[in-house]
């Protein structure tokens, strides 16, 4: 199950903020010059493959909508959608009904929590009705803790003094089946008045997550957003080759049933996602100025890719691919040089520019010496694979590294 869709919600007025919300959404107040808190709630669920963007607005929702309707981000389209009035967390939902796919992702804008997503969009099935991301905290008595048995959820504990920790708690982030939507009848709170009914029905799972987690609702934890978020959002990134890198080269391969992956080439990416790496494909695509296929085949093969990943509970950040060659037979890829075709480094600056990448730790991973000579032109380590497991190889280059500096 490829889940392709993230709804957001932005409705809520904030006002534990005071004067910082009178005006101002929660999730659009700004964390650095230019940077809103919002914007790295969207990132996020952008990199990990999630295509259609829908926020729920309410509070200030004109302000939502004149900031992100239309936006892209990377290969992200997002759109708003305006309730008329509060209906908590379930009528929002059931206000946006008609636009939610079978499976989406659910989140809050006003936190974040570093997860990896398409773990926990993994292996869904229409025997269950959703999962819910899961983390521990020492003390539960302020959150309510969730029981897990295996992977289903077998209970909701409200918030007690008397709780005892450490326990599960629930994450904020859910992949839920539209299905639920039947159990809404009109305003109430998914979280307490539709999630304990299903965990007793048994079709409710939880995964246990440790990543980094903000919730800006308090004056000290947007001070926190403040001070780490701007500096978080920064990453090493691993740049790789796609073809004899991440799949068999056939040659010119660009048909959707011609994927053949290396060994361990899913479980590489995997590891560079949860080891809080960027991934970013850069590969030559000459076959485009040959004639042999064009750019919307490009394009569709690396949907394909990002589809096979998600199942694996990974995926790539962006794609880059350079269609010029100065042989080509279609006049305008015709171009001797062009700086984006490797040994140039043009597709790994363009990453650089369009993603907060950090060079210190980045590194590129292909199999030619046109992959290293772009590698040594931007400026950072290449490293030549000629085959082997894939996972192994980019674990053991990892380890011969030195540790970053603070």
């Amino acid at each position: 199950m490829h889940v392709r869709q993230a709804v957001v919600l932005v409705g809520g007025k904030g006002t534990r903020l005071g004067s910082l919300t009178q005006a101002t959404p929660k999730p659009l107040l700004e964390i650095a010059p230019g940077l809103r808190f919002l914007d790295t709630v969207l990132f996020e669920l952008a990199r990990h493959g999630f295509i259609d963007i829908i926020l729920l607005a309410g509070h200030l929702g004109d302000q939502v909508e004149a900031a992100y309707q239309g936006r892209r981000i990377l290969n992200a389209d997002v759109r708003v959608i305006r309730e008329p009035e509060p209906q908590g967390t379930g009528g929002a939902l059931r206000f946006a009904a008609d636009q939610l796919d079978q499976w989406f992702l659910m989140t809050n804008g006003d936190s974040l929590f570093e997860i990896n997503l398409r773990e926990l969009t993994s292996g869904l099935d229409e025997r269950i009705t959703g999962r819910l991301a899961l983390r521990e905290v020492p003390d539960p008595a302020r959150y309510g803790a969730v029981s897990l048995s295996g992977e289903a959820i077998s209970a909701f504990h409200e918030k007690d003094l008397n709780l005892k920790g450490p326990a599960l708690i629930n994450g904020g982030i859910y992949a839920l089946n539209r299905s639920m939507l039947a159990r809404i009848t009109g305003p109430c709170s998914i979280e307490q008045d539709v999630f304990p009914a299903f965990a007793k029905e048994g079709v409710l799972q939880g995964r246990k997550f440790d990543g980094y987690f903000l919730d800006i609702g308090l004056p000290d934890t947007y001070g926190q957003a403040q001070a780490e978020l701007p500096k978080r959002r920064v990453r090493p990134c691993a740049f790789l080759d796609r073809d004899g890198v991440l799949n068999i080269d056939h040659g010119y391969t660009h048909r959707r049933e011609d994927l053949q992956w290396t060994e361990g080439a899913r479980e590489a990416v995997r590891m560079l996602n949860e080891s809080g790496h960027l991934v970013v494909v850069a590969t030559n695509q000459a076959g485009v100025a040959r004639g042999y296929y064009d750019e919307a085949a490009v394009h569709a093969f690396h949907a394909h890719m990002a589809e096979q990943l998600a199942e694996a509970g990974a995926h790539v950040d962006a794609f880059y691919h350079c269609p010029y060659h100065e042989d080509g037979q279609v006049p305008q890829y015709r171009q001797a040089g062009h700086p984006d075709r490797k040994p140039n480094p043009g597709m790994l600056l363009k990453a650089m520019a369009d993603l907060p990448i950090q060079r210190e730790g980045s590194f590129l991973v292909g199999d030619r010496d046109s992959d290293m000579g772009a590698a040594r032109a931007a400026g950072l380590p290449g490293y030549l694979y000629a085959g082997g497991n894939l996972l192994e190889f980019v674990r053991d280059q990892l380890a011969r590294r030195p540790a970053l500096s603070e």
